[in-house]
């Protein structure tokens, strides 16, 4: 499976320096609305962010590689190795700058640091440590020799308050041998769960999503299939052509009844409105759409009212993205627009949102406070 978030994203960012040479920056800030301000500035390619249960907030960012050992990933992309990686604690007030928990975690990209993969997504659960996900958009295989940490990538670590982390799933090495969606093998943790005895992992690289239990064991939950869109056309085929998209499943959380909800980026073609949120029985199953109509999904989340927040990267492999609030009854609402590759979100014990955007930048991710 080849089109996962990081071709996704370099891809819309080259669009979007076409679109507006000038900085696509400036035009997001021109965009945003009064309500979203920004708490911390200087991240490097900032994705999943969660709250721990003192109400502290925590942003995983992936780094910005390094000059390290080289390899291909799922994209084409050529990535090297550096430990640029870290799990940061962020102010929610903006009082205080960001302060690095975990340094040094690995990291790989392309020359610039531009949409690195590295710790993609962190998580918490009750009294308990972090859950953070590394990400590496390749077959497991591809890992040995990268660097000194890099059997890391693909896995799970666990991490205390003090920043001592020690690894307790690897992910990857079962996804890649198991290759449950039959494409080119690639393995991408990019979300995680904590959820009690159990992490819930979605894979953007295999379809699928996975269960670590607390041993380390892994096993397959759930997988999600392509399925026919129509072809776009910029392809010059014949008009009712149907070409096969990946899921792309990029995030998983529990909702209030206890299922676990998945959403998806989609692969290529990158329809508008393509993009779906599934639930899935808690130990397992079948997939079923619970809503559609969304765009380039990249995180969701549910607020203690039971309202579902819903992230959106990109429209249509172009930005903006945007913030969509959708009430229990169905009700959609717009809640922030003018969003540039934002990575994550995460509600906070005052009901606002906190959005990581610029997401896939090297020192030029944001965490937003969004309030009304």
């Amino acid at each position: 499976m080849t089109a996962h978030p990081r071709y996704f994203v370099l891809t819309a960012l080259a669009i979007a320096a076409a679109l507006y040479p000038e900085n696509p920056a400036r035009v997001a800030r021109l965009q945003a609305a009064p309500q979203v301000e920004v708490i911390a500035e200087g991240l490097f390619n900032p994705r999943g962010i969660a709250f721990a249960p003192d109400g502290r907030l925590y942003v995983a960012e992936s780094g910005s590689g390094g000059d390290g050992n080289c390899v291909v990933i799922g994209d084409g992309a050529t990535a090297c190795y550096g430990e640029t990686g870290a799990l940061t604690r962020i102010d929610p007030t903006g009082a205080t700058a960001p302060t690095r928990v975990v340094s040094g975690l690995p990291s790989i990209a392309a020359e610039g640091g531009f949409a690195a993969v590295g710790p993609y997504d962190v998580s918490f659960l009750g009294t308990g440590n972090a859950q953070v996900v590394l990400g590496f958009a390749a077959d497991a295989s591809l890992r040995a020799g990268l660097g000194a940490k890099s059997q890391l990538f693909g896995s799970l670590l666990q991490v205390s308050a003090s920043g001592k982390w020690k690894s307790v799933a690897d992910v990857a090495a079962v996804d890649s041998p198991l290759n449950p969606d039959g494409g080119t093998t690639d393995s991408n943790p990019y979300g995680v769960a904590a959820l009690p005895a159990r992490r819930i992992v979605a894979d953007a690289g295999g379809n699928a999503i996975y269960e670590a239990r607390a041993n380390g064991k892994v096993r397959l939950l759930a997988l999600f299939p392509a399925r026919l869109v129509p072809a776009p056309p910029f392809l010059g085929l014949p008009p009712g052509t149907e070409i096969p998209m990946q899921a792309v499943p990029t995030t998983v959380t529990q909702g209030p009844d206890g299922w676990l909800y998945v959403g998806q980026l989609t692969g290529f073609p990158f329809p508008i409105g393509g993009a779906r949120i599934f639930r899935v029985p808690p130990q397992g199953g079948e997939p079923e759409v619970y809503l559609d109509g969304f765009t380039n999904i990249i995180d969701i989340a549910f607020d203690v009212s039971g309202n579902l927040y819903v992230l959106e990267i990109a429209s249509g492999l172009q930005p903006p993205g945007q913030l969509i609030r959708v009430a229990p009854d169905g009700t959609r609402t717009t809640l922030a627009g003018g969003l540039v590759f934002p990575g994550g979100v995460a509600i906070g014990p005052d009901g606002a949102a906190y959005v990581t955007n610029f997401g896939i930048f090297p020192g030029g991710g944001q965490v937003l406070r969004v309030h009304e």
